[in-house]
């Protein structure tokens, strides 16, 4: 049976005492070994995905060592995870980010090092989590790719010879400024890419859902709220609206933050955010106040494809026309 272990399966505790000098993140000349990954594997994925702020974040990677071998699979695993991990976090540009100052001190301090040695038997995997921020500095906002390296016989600063490495697979992190507060004190949206401030602009209703149906397919969440009526879209159930109308300033800001992570999580109104593989605008109407948008949608769903037929409704106000309620009819499968 397949046992998953936050802090170990089987460990046999020991001392290692080593003495450490300033040296950069990766040990300098010295070759690396890949563990085969045939056997043994080593991956990585986000505890809680989501697009993170620069400056408060923290971000939550958890590593899963698996061994499908048919043999046990021993490697050390440090305490202080600083001489058992590495992580090589690159811009897009193929640039690596500076390794975090924790880091650093860390690995130049004379000091003994405690592991324990973990014994992953076959079929079985151990995982354990870390924050990307005790070893990488995450001063900016914008895209990067993100890979782990982990020391099988702990990371040894010039140690000659090939130092055992498993390596993970890439992921991609987006990270954001912090938003900015608007006039009313609700935070403005920020757009990833160019790290500007959204600005609701004069669109036609069959534009703005065009527009969020395209952030939507590029998990671009920031604009695809960008002209969803949240407080419209959160008193369509009618025990949210009397709670909505019973509750002060600040308890409204906390209903709609909540409403807003429901949605990404699809908790509620999972419909309007499933990612539609492909989409047709079939019809507009609008008067000066309300409009209806009706899109076709595809969804791929393995070896079919789900087609639905969605309504948009929108309403117009300061001259910008925003989504919202919705409706859906399903067309069955092709």
């Amino acid at each position: 049976m397949k046992r998953n272990a936050l802090l170990g399966l089987r460990a046999a505790p020991a001392i290692l005492a080593l003495t450490f000098g300033f040296l950069p993140v990766f040990p300098a000349g010295a070759a690396e070994t890949l563990q085969d990954t045939g056997t043994v594997s080593f991956t990585i994925r986000y505890f809680d995905k989501r697009i993170y702020v620069v400056e408060t974040d923290p971000v939550y990677v958890q590593m899963t060592i698996a061994n499908n071998s048919p043999a046990a699979y021993r490697f050390k695993l440090a305490d202080e995870r600083a001489f058992s991990l590495d992580f090589d976090i690159r811009t897009m540009n193929n640039r690596p980010l500076e390794p975090a100052g924790v880091l650093i001190r860390k690995r130049t301090q004379n000091q003994q090092v405690f592991f324990r040695e973990i014994l992953v038997e076959s079929g079985e995997s151990f995982s354990f989590v870390e924050d990307l921020r005790d070893y990488v500095q995450l001063s900016r906002s914008g895209s990067f790719i993100v890979q782990a390296r982990v020391y099988p016989e702990l990371f040894r600063a010039g140690v000659s010879g090939e130092v055992p490495v498993l390596r993970s697979n890439r992921l991609n992190l987006n990270l954001r400024a912090a938003s900015i507060p608007g006039p009313d004190g609700i935070p403005l949206a920020m757009d990833v890419e160019t790290n500007a401030v959204l600005v609701r602009e004069k669109l036609a209703p069959d534009e703005v859902v065009d527009y969020l149906l395209r952030a939507r397919q590029k998990s671009q969440w920031e604009k695809f709220f960008l002209y969803l009526d949240l407080e419209e879209m959160l008193s369509r159930d009618p025990v949210r609206r009397r709670q909505w109308l019973a509750e002060g300033e600040e308890g409204r800001r906390r209903m709609l933050e909540r409403y807003r992570q429901e949605l990404e999580s699809a908790v509620v109104d999972g419909d309007i955010a499933v990612i539609p593989s492909e989409f047709t605008m079939e019809r507009t109407e609008y008067n000066n106040l309300e409009g209806t948008v009706t899109v076709l949608e595809e969804f791929k769903n393995g070896n079919y494809t789900e087609r639905k037929r969605y309504i948009y409704y929108l309403q117009r106000r300061d001259d910008i026309w925003t989504v919202v309620d919705y409706s859906v009819i399903n067309l069955g499968t092709k």
